[in-house]
C-alpha cells in the first residue's frame, strides 16, 4: 500500500468499458479544476478501436479507444489508474491483466458483488505487488482540484457547492460512496474541505481498509485533519484502532461507525452494502465507535453529531494555527451540453432536419401517428402503411389495396429489362445486394417505370384542358413527345395486357369515379387508329387510375393533388415495386453462383462510322 498521496494534477487513467456520463464528468471536472491535460488517456471497449468524441471545456477532443488493456497499457505509459466499469461476473479477468501491467497502480473496481474467492486473490496480488485496490462496490476517490474516479462527488454542481474544485485540508475515506457525497457536503460548510477523499467500497472484502488511506493521510503534508466514516459489520474499523493505539496516526482523527440502529432489530440485519451485515457484539457500530474513542479518536455520540465533532476540531486547529484556511476560487464555468440545456429549457436551438411521417421518441415508433402496435393489431397491410408514410393519412381500404396491386404487377417484368439485366451483371460481377440493387435502380427514368409519373402528368393535363384525345396526341406528336403510357412492344389491340384489364376493372369496381381511366382509354381508342401496338400499357393504367384514386376518394386537395404529381410520387411506386423483382434477380444469381457476365461479340455492331 502507498504511503503518501496517490494522485495528482497529472494523474491519468485508463477506462475500462465505455460509459459516456462518468468519462465526461472526468473530463468537465479536469476543466473545473484548471488542469492543463485530460486526466482520462484512453478507452478500453474490448472488439473496439477507433475513438469517442468527448469535452474538455469547449473544446471537443478525441479520446483513442483500445481493443485490450496492454495495446492501451503500452501506448499510455504514464496512465497508473485503471477505472474498471466491467460486471460484476467480468471484474475479476479484466482486473488481474490490469494489475499485471506494469504500469497500473491504482484500479477502481466499480462493480457491486464481485465473488468473495476473487476479491481475495486481487487483494493478494495487490499486496504483493505494491498496488492499490479501492473496490469492489466504489464509486472511486477525489483529489479535490486535482483528479477524481468516474461519478465520484456527484454533478458539476454538487462539486462547486462542496468546493471540490480546489484542495482543502481534510482527508476523508468511507465505506460508502454514497455517505462520500454527504460527508463532501458537510466538510465544506464546517472546514475549508476536502483534500483527498476515498470510497474503499462496500463489499465484505475491499482492496483497501480504512486505516490503510488513514495512514496515508498521516504522511500527506496538507491534510491537517482526518475524518472517518464506517459501518457494522466486519472488523476492518478495528486495524484503525491498533494504529492510534501504536501511535502512528498524529493528526485528529474524527470517526463514526454507523449502524447503531440495528440493535433495535431482534434478528440479524443486512444494511445496503455486502460488508453491512450486524454480526457478534465485536461487529456491532456500538462496539466499534467505543474501541475508537478509546484509542483516540474524537466520536460523537451519534451521527447527528458528527458534524458537529468535525466543525469543533477543524476551529481547534485554525486557532493553533495548524491549519491556514484556504482562499476561495472561483471556478470556471463549464459549458453545459447542448441537449442538457436544450431540456432543461436554456437555450433553443434550430433543428436540422424536419420529419413529418414518423417518430420513434415514445414508447413505441408511429407512422403519421399511428402506433406501431396498432397497424400490427389492426392487420394493416403494405398499401396501409405506404399511406401513412407516404400520404401522411390512412386511405381507404380499397385505396390501399389498388396500391398493393400495383407493386405486385409492378415487382417484375423479366431480366430482359435494362432495371434487371443491370442487377444481374452487377451481382454476377460478385458485388453485394446493395450494390446490385441500386445498379439496377438507376436505369429507372422517363424510358423505364419513369413513364408513370408523365402518364399522369399529360393525361391529367390534357382533361383538365379539355382536349380531345385527337388535340391531345397531335399536339403531342407537334412537339416530339410520344404518349407516355401509349404503346407496346409486344401487346396490340388483339393481344391485351392483361394486367391493364385487370387495373381497369378494379377501378371501375371500386373506385367511386375513373375520369381520368377513362380518358385516357378514349386516348387508346384513338391512337389505335394510327397503330396496332399503340395500346395502353401497365404505365398508363397505373398513372391514370392513381389520378382518379386521389381525386375520387375525397382526403386530398386539388392542390395536393398537383403537388403528389409533380414530387413524382407514382415513379416512387415503380422503384418500391421492382426493388422486389431486382433484389430476386441478385439472389438468384448468387444462387446459381453464374460467373462474370460478358456480352458476346455477335451481339455487337463494331464499326468504323463514326
Amino acid at each position: 500500500m502507498a504511503t503518501g498521496q496517490i494522485f495528482s494534477r497529472t494523474t491519468q487513467a485508463l477506462f475500462y468499458n465505455y460509459k459516456p456520463s462518468p468519462v465526461q464528468r472526468m473530463l468537465d471536472f479536469d476543466f473545473l479544476c484548471g488542469r492543463e491535460t485530460p486526466s482520462v488517456a484512453g478507452v478500453i471497449q474490448p472488439g473496439s478501436e477507433g475513438f469517442q468524441k468527448l469535452f474538455f471545456g469547449q473544446e471537443e477532443i478525441a479520446v483513442p479507444v483500445y481493443s485490450s488493456i496492454v495495446s492501451a497499457c503500452k501506448v499510455h505509459a504514464t496512465a497508473d489508474v485503471f477505472i474498471n466499469f466491467a460486471s460484476f461476473r467480468s471484474a475479476f479477468a479484466s482486473s488481474m491483466e490490469a494489475l499485471q501491467q506494469p504500469t497500473i497502480r491504482i484500479i477502481a473496481i466499480i462493480a457491486e458483488g464481485v465473488p468473495e474467492a476473487d476479491a481475495k486473490k486481487l487483494i493478494a496480488y495487490a499486496r504483493a505487488n505494491n498496488k492499490i485496490i479501492l473496490g469492489p462496490s466504489t464509486v472511486g476517490g477525489i483529489q479535490a482540484g486535482a483528479f477524481k474516479i468516474g461519478d465520484t462527488a456527484g454533478t458539476l454542481d454538487n462539486i462547486i457547492h462542496c468546493k471540490l474544485h480546489r484542495p482543502g485540508s481534510v482527508g476523508f475515506v468511507s465505506k460508502s460512496g454514497g455517505m462520500s457525497n454527504e460527508m463532501y457536503n458537510v466538510l465544506a460548510r464546517v472546514t475549508d474541505g476536502l483534500y483527498e477523499g476515498i470510497a474503499i467500497g462496500g463489499d465484505a472484502y475491499p482492496g483497501s481498509t480504512l486505516s490503510d488511506h488513514v495512514l496515508r493521510f498521516n504522511n500527506i503534508p496538507q491534510i491537517k485533519m482526518i475524518v472517518v466514516l464506517g459501518e457494522l459489520g466486519g472488523c476492518d474499523e478495528y486495524s484503525l484502532v491498533d494504529a492510534l493505539q501504536q501511535g502512528r496516526v498524529h493528526k485528529p482523527v474524527v470517526a463514526w461507525v454507523s449502524g447503531t440502529c440495528a440493535r433495535l432489530f431482534k434478528s440479524e440485519v443486512q444494511f445496503g452494502h455486502a460488508g453491512a451485515k450486524s454480526g457478534g457484539d465485536k461487529e456491532s457500530a456500538q462496539a466499534k465507535n467505543k474501541a475508537l474513542q478509546d484509542a483516540g479518536a474524537i466520536v460523537p455520540t451519534s451521527f447527528e453529531g458528527l458534524e458537529a465533532a468535525v466543525k469543533a476540531t477543524y476551529e481547534m486547529l485554525v486557532r493553533k494555527e495548524v491549519i491556514v484556511p484556504v482562499k476561495e476560487v472561483i471556478p470556471p464555468t463549464v459549458p453545459e451540453d447542448l441537449n442538457f440545456a436544450i431540456k432543461s429549457g436554456k437555450v433553443r436551438a434550430p433543428t436540422h432536419i424536419v420529419s413529418t411521417i414518423c417518430d420513434d421518441r415514445g414508447e413505441e415508433p408511429t407512422y403519421a401517428g399511428v402506433a406501431m402496435s396498432y397497424i400490427i393489431e389492426s392487420n394493416y397491410g403494405i398499401g396501409d402503411v405506404i399511406s401513412l408514410l407516404w400520404f401522411k393519412r390512412s386511405l381507404p381500404r380499397y385505396c390501399t389495396k389498388f396500391i398493393e396491386m400495383c407493386i405486385m404487377l409492378c415487382a417484375d417484368h423479366g431480366p430482359c429489362v435494362s432495371g434487371a439485366h443491370n442487377a444481374i451483371v452487377t451481382s454476377r460481377a460478385g458485388k453485394d445486394l446493395v450494390s446490385s440493387l441500386v445498379s439496377g435502380l438507376l436505369t429507372i427514368g422517363p424510358r423505364f417505370g419513369g413513364a408513370i409519373d408523365d402518364a399522369a402528368r399529360y393525361f391529367k393535363d390534357a382533361h383538365d384542358r379539355g382536349l380531345s384525345p385527337y388535340e391531345f396526341v397531335e399536339s403531342m406528336k407537334k412537339k416530339g413527345i410520344r404518349v407516355p403510357g401509349i404503346g407496346h412492344r409486344i401487346k396490340s389491340r388483339d393481344n391485351r395486357d392483361k394486367r391493364v384489364e385487370l387495373l381497369q376493372k378494379y377501378g371501375r369496381t371500386h373506385f367511386p369515379a375513373v375520369k381520368y381511366m377513362e380518358y385516357a382509354v378514349t386516348v387508346e381508342t384513338y391512337t389505335l387508329t394510327k397503330a396496332n401496338n399503340l395500346v395502353m400499357n401497365v404505365d398508363g393504367a397505373i398513372g391514370s387510375l392513381f389520378l382518379d384514386l386521389l381525386g375520387s376518394c375525397a382526403m386530398f386537395t386539388q392542390q395536393e393533388i398537383d403537388e403528389i404529381v409533380e414530387i413524382g410520387y407514382l415513379n416512387g411506386l415503380f422503384v418500391l415495386a421492382r426493388s422486389i423483382g431486382l433484389i430476386g434477380h441478385t439472389f438468384d444469381q448468387k444462387r446459381l453462383k453464374q460467373p462474370l457476365y460478358r456480352h458476346p461479340w455477335e451481339d455487337v455492331l463494331y464499326t468504323k462510322y463514326s
